[in-house]
């Protein structure tokens, strides 16, 4: 009979919380986010682990990057080689990392943002701080070993890092919900900083600043907000702002030139591009004409961006003027997130310390507890083969008498002497009494003859008095929390004298970066706008000189001052404002530059129906009609607002403009729908609104029927509409009343 099923019902809206929540903590805590202890996502962990059980030590030959990546990805990281590769190559960039836990051989990018090469080519080995410091006592239990993903290889929980990885080389990710950004530190510093902690568990932020001045980035550069950075300690989130490093030099001629040594850490790789793109707009846009030339004159050796000046420029008043509109001073965003006892958790500069001094404690003790199990099974056996030495005659009496090991062994282990021949009486009495353990018997048999040479027995008990010395100490080290932090202490002075460096960075507060613009010459323009909406302006004089064929090739003229705005009008009921220096002024025939390009108007999106400078709308007052035939009158002064875009009017769902126009005093008005009806009404009969109406009704249409275009005319203007093969003149059409059915032509 088949087994009945079970069928259990759930909310789907559980079934998906929970799994989005099983999958958001897998992402944070197994993918994005690095643990508190040793400062290392997953994916690095098991690289460095990997590279570790290879062999691919620092005194060792190179290995192939592919090799590595192969074996990790196999063993214990199955997300993609790419990842791998990827950890592989930041973890040996010095220009990203305070301190490289991989030697690189071969391409492995560049601080200019070129990639490093396919991992066929490239090769890495271990550095040697990485073998000391983060890869030692494996061997001694200090870390729990967890099963790999398949559970046929185990791989530690944890690395036993002995230095704080997380400050040391900071860290970025992004997880499920939140992010990581933490800073790199220096290495001197931040020892100092750990072995403060650990004299006096109670520091606070401040104090601990004393010694962990602030972030330390392997680019260099200058931190200008010193006074922001105890909040930012404090609470673990916050914004460093950095600086580059900008030194001016003098040239023959009475010429300067600007020369950028060190970068903002957020300007590496493809920013540094940006930055050159970004001087060059500076230059095109004429926000300083100052600027004759920049050069990347980077290599391996260091940053060296060259931008040379004209004779006579403001070289200080130029550098304030990158910092304001380049990335050469950025910010760096920090939140201090790492996983800590097993959860996602923001923490402060002393919390951090906190839980790697505590993972340090907790190491040691491991690895003495383990060394002192070593040392006493040592002592055991030492003190036997001692004891053994003693009566060695015996045993050797015993081993004769004896047909097998196991009577030889059960006699120096519990004194039996019935299955083995004595010579003598006394040897078998003496042999009675031997009760050595089973590890002693065992060495005992295994021992050589030679070990019977006097010097071999005088070794064997210097080893014998070093293993109890070893015993004192480590049982000392166990018993005594105050020795343990000496010998951490000690341990860390040694890293910080092999590995230290001056730091790289400089921390102050620098005053915001204020340019000196000169002032704008206001001088009178033509704004030609042609057919594609391609903007350009000339002066009045060029104009002049080409009006025939401006009229005939722009498909609207705006003439105003070149330091006006100009407001653009689209079918979408929007105004787009553009300033008229962010277009071209040159001679006739440049190229224009698209609106779009120098507004938020779009023309995929939207069509623009009025252009004017916005100074030309003051005082004025602007017909506005649309598609179902709605018109109002709008006061210039209602536009004069800072916004580059804000809503010209109020449509109704469905609706569009169709006209804007500047009102006078003798304005008629035609209205012509899809049916060929025609309306003109005079412009004073439409009533003034607020912009953000929607108006009135200015012809009333018949059922299906909508307007296609609204004509504004002044007096003595005349308007024809071809409409099926016959001239209509507009001006000559009856003015009739607003908001009625009109006349059908």
């Amino acid at each position: 009979m088949a087994e009945k099923e079970q069928l259990i019902q759930m909310e789907y809206s559980e079934i998906m919380q929970k799994s989005y929540i099983d999958y958001a903590m897998s992402v944070i805590v197994a993918r994005a986010l690095p643990d508190v202890r040793d400062g290392l996502k997953p994916v690095q962990r098991r690289t460095l682990y990997d590279m570790y059980e290879l062999g691919i030590r620092y005194d060792k030959p190179y290995r192939k990057s592919a090799r590595i990546v192969g074996d990790t990805m196999g063993k214990y990281h199955p997300h993609g080689d790419s990842s791998i590769y990827e950890a592989l190559v930041v973890m040996s960039q010095d220009f990203k990392k305070g301190v490289p836990l991989v030697d690189g051989h071969g391409n492995f990018g560049s601080i200019e943002g070129d990639g490093a090469a396919a991992m066929r080519y490239t090769e890495a080995r271990l550095q040697k701080i990485t073998q000391e410091a983060y890869l030692s006592d494996l061997d001694k239990n200090v870390v729990d070993f967890v099963p790999n993903f398949d559970e046929t290889e185990k791989e530690p929980e944890v690395l036993p890092v002995k230095v704080p990885n997380l400050l040391l080389n900071g860290a970025d990710g992004i997880a499920v919900g939140m992010a990581t950004s933490i800073p790199p530190h220096n290495f001197d510093e931040v020892i100092d900083g750990v072995i403060a902690y650990m004299k006096n568990p109670d520091i606070n932020t401040r104090e601990m600043m004393e010694y962990i001045k602030g972030p330390d980035f392997p680019t260099g550069g200058i931190v200008t907000n010193q006074d922001e950075l105890l909040a930012i300690y404090s609470t673990g989130t916050g914004k460093i702002k950095i600086r580059g490093k900008v030194e001016i030099e003098k040239l023959k001629g009475g010429k300067e030139q600007l020369v950028i040594t060190e970068i903002p850490y957020t300007m590496i790789g493809a920013n540094i591009g940006k930055f050159l793109n970004d001087v060059y707009a500076l230059v095109e846009s004429k926000k300083t004409t100052d600027i004759v030339d920049i050069s990347n004159q980077s290599s391996k050796d260091g940053i060296r961006i060259v931008i040379e000046l004209k004779k006579g420029a403001d070289a200080q008043n130029l550098c304030n003027l990158l910092y304001k509109k380049t990335r050469l001073e950025d910010t760096f965003g920090v939140n201090m997130l790492a996983v800590a006892d097993g959860k996602p958790e923001t923490l402060g500069l002393v919390p951090i310390i906190r839980h790697h001094v505590n993972f340090q404690y907790e190491l040691a003790t491991r690895k003495y507890t383990t060394l002192l199990a070593k040392e006493r099974d040592k002592k055991e056996i030492q003190e036997g083969l001692i004891q053994a030495c003693d009566v060695i005659d015996l045993i050797i009496e015993i081993l004769r008498g004896s047909k097998n090991i196991k009577d030889a062994k059960d006699c120096l282990v519990n004194g039996n002497t019935e299955p083995i021949k004595f010579k003598s009486e006394q040897s078998k009495k003496d042999a009675s009494r031997l009760r050595f353990t089973e590890r002693q018997a065992t060495a005992i048999l295994e021992m050589r003859l030679y070990k019977l040479i006097g010097l071999e027995i005088e070794a064997l008990m210097k080893d014998y008095e070093t293993t109890m010395k070893n015993i004192q100490t480590y049982t000392e080290i166990l018993e005594n929390r105050g020795t343990m932090a000496k010998v951490i202490i000690k341990e860390l002075q040694a890293y910080k004298k092999e590995y230290g460096r001056p730091r790289r960075t400089v921390i102050d507060n620098v005053a915001e970066a204020v340019v000196e613009e000169k002032p704008i010459e206001e001088v009178d323009v033509a704004v030609l706008i042609d057919r594609f909406s391609y903007g350009r302006c000339v002066d009045l004089a060029t104009y002049e000189r080409n009006k025939e064929n401006a009229d005939a090739e722009s498909k609207q003229v705006i003439f105003c001052k070149n330091t006006d705005k100009l407001a653009v009008f689209t079918d979408k009921g929007q105004m787009h404002l553009i300033k008229v220096l962010d277009l071209p002024m040159g001679k006739f025939r440049d190229k224009g530059q698209p609106l779009d390009n120098v507004s938020n108007y779009d023309s995929s999106k939207e069509n623009h129906i009025f252009i004017e400078a916005l100074g030309n709308l003051a005082g004025k007052k602007l017909i506005f009609g649309t598609k179902d035939g709605m018109l109002k009158v709008v006061s210039g002064d209602e536009f004069m607002v800072g916004k580059r875009t804000t809503a010209a009017t109020k449509l109704a769902d469905g609706d569009e403009l169709l006209t804007v126009s500047l009102l006078w005093e003798d304005t008629t008005l035609v209205m012509q729908t899809a049916k060929d009806i025609f309306l003109r009404i005079d412009g004073s009969s439409i009533p003034e609104k607020k912009k953000g109406a929607i108006g009135v009704r200015g012809i009333r249409l018949a059922e299906g029927d909508e307007l296609t275009a609204i004509y504004v005319m002044r007096s003595g203007e005349n308007v024809t509409v071809n409409l099926k093969g016959k001239t209509i003149s507009l001006n000559r059409l009856h003015i009739g009343t607003r908001d009625t059915k009109g006349v059908k032509k």
